[in-house]
């Protein structure tokens, strides 16, 4: 019975973070690379991608490829602050562009709606938006060699 419960607890606090892991058919770099031209393209800020292998390696410690994008439209993100400060906590938009322990490239971010439940936010036509968007980006981002729509 404790086995269960504590299964239970752990699914619970897995889907209350809302990530949603995809995987790529590309390199992590080459993921990156197509994240950014793609957001850019759709006319959001690239603001930084952080190394984390790098930073890792920079201290004497293994990691497995992983880079963290960091973009948004400082338009949508300072309506949404307007709404609630704190959302500047889970603001700009990121994706983990990462390579797992089986070197399958994967590509995780949070839902939008964990950030409208999480924070005193009336945005549901932007929080549908940002997740539309969010998957078509990530989508074509991990589309080597495929043709997408």
């Amino acid at each position: 019975m404790r086995k269960i419960i504590v299964l239970i607890s752990l699914s619970v606090v897995m889907f209350a973070n809302d990530i949603i892991v995809k995987q790529s058919n590309c390199s992590v770099d080459e993921t990156i690379n197509k994240l950014s031209k793609i957001v850019k393209s759709k006319g959001l800020s690239v603001f930084t991608v952080v190394d984390h292998k790098k930073n890792a390696d920079g201290v004497n410690m293994k990691l497995n490829e992983s880079k963290l994008i960091i973009f948004g439209n400082p338009k949508v993100g300072t309506a949404l602050m307007q709404q609630d400060i704190t959302i500047g906590l889970d603001l700009p938009l990121k994706v983990l562009v990462y390579k797992d322990n089986d070197s399958k490239v994967k590509m995780a971010y949070r839902n939008g709606s964990w950030i409208e439940d999480r924070h005193k936010l009336n945005a549901p036509k932007k929080v549908k938006k940002i997740n539309g968007a969010m998957d078509k980006f990530t989508t074509k981002a991990g589309s080597c060699g495929q043709k997408t729509n």
